[in-house]
């Protein structure tokens, strides 16, 4: 994320820092940051905490197409984030509060000169295996530390939210433009359903990743929800696919850090059959594929109609004949992007 002016903080922020014992009556100021499309996201320099990072919910998002999703979303954030903290101390920044009728959430500030995001690194070509594994072995724990406790499950009533800002606006999306398709992209939809088994992130992209001095640190849980943890690393792993179009030149960089996500964090799933996460992965990451040209949320960094065009064949042919292991899904995509 990046600053935009400084001036004073929104009256709904500044009035939730206070309520949270985060301000006193002294002004609040800061700057806008930019770079999110679910939240107005300001950074806060003179709270009691110091310089925070606070965030409100938008009802609806900054994406072309009509997308909703209800503004109660970031207390289940402060949620995860919680369970996540006591699974892997430190892979989020430390959560201040959340105030419940204002929609705020308020975490500490993370500078980018020693956080750098991870998307800005896979643009510029950095694809370093060391971080694709440290985020496999991190969710694989966070999946892990909640599969374990299955009574968390109570504290994310979030079937409809998920449903709202994942499932409809990517998959059903897809299905009502590629409607010989639409029988396949329901078919994830139920899969996904039915398999609610530990804490899911919801939105593992390289964006909500810093890469911290000591490890990564994941942002923006927002779509916090009790399902299928086959989601959060088919997620993942369809940006580094995606990353192939943005940097041509860093593609097989892109697809070693394809393979070392997907094997730190199948070596670290322990609440089920390896083979069982695996495969239900490797069937939802095409539909996640198609649905990042013509879902509801397209990535902006596809921006040619040849770009959308080899997407399109790739994601097809893998769901009309799908595999099962996750190494056979970045084989095909090898396939297509050198043909």
């Amino acid at each position: 994320m990046t600053g935009s002016s400084a001036s004073a903080a929104p009256p709904e922020f500044a009035a939730a820092l206070r309520e949270l014992g985060l301000a006193d009556a002294t002004p609040l100021t800061g700057e806008a940051l930019t770079g999110g499309v679910s939240s107005d996201i300001w950074r806060i320099d003179n709270s009691r905490a110091g310089t925070v990072c606070a965030k409100r919910a938008l009802p609806r998002l900054r994406v072309s197409a009509d997308w909703r999703a209800p503004i109660e979303r970031n207390l289940y954030e402060a949620r995860w984030m919680q369970i996540a903290d006591a699974a892997v101390p430190g892979c989020t920044p430390r959560l201040l509060g959340q105030h419940p009728a204002l929609g705020v959430l308020v975490m500490s500030y993370l500078p980018a000169t020693d956080h750098p995001g991870w998307k800005g690194l896979l643009r510029d070509g950095h694809a370093d295996a060391a971080t694709a594994r440290a985020v496999g072995t991190t969710l694989a724990q966070i999946h892990a530390h909640s599969a374990a406790r299955p009574a968390l499950a109570a504290q994310f009533d979030t079937d409809a939210i998920f449903f709202d800002i994942r499932l409809e606006p990517y998959l059903l999306a897809t299905a009502a433009r590629h409607t010989d398709l639409a029988p396949r992209l329901r078919a994830l939809v139920a899969q996904t359903q039915a398999n609610q088994r530990a804490l899911v992130h919801g939105d593992v992209s390289p964006k909500n990743i810093l890469v911290g001095p000591r490890g990564p640190l994941l942002l923006d849980a927002e779509c916090a929800w009790w399902g299928d943890p086959a989601f959060d690393i088919a997620f993942c792993a369809n940006h580094l696919l995606l990353k192939c179009l943005w940097n041509p030149a860093a593609a097989a960089g892109f697809l070693a850090c394809f393979d070392a996500l997907a094997t730190a964090y199948l070596a670290g799933v322990d609440w089920e059959p390896r083979d069982a996460v695996e495969r239900r992965a490797a069937a939802l990451l095409p539909g996640l594929l198609l649905a990042r040209v013509d879902g509801k949320s397209p990535v902006e960094y596809i921006t040619t109609q040849a770009q959308r065009e080899t997407v399109r064949r790739a994601a097809r042919r893998l769901l009309l004949e799908p595999v099962a292991r996750l190494a056979d899904i970045a084989a095909a995509w090898h396939r297509e992007i050198d043909a």
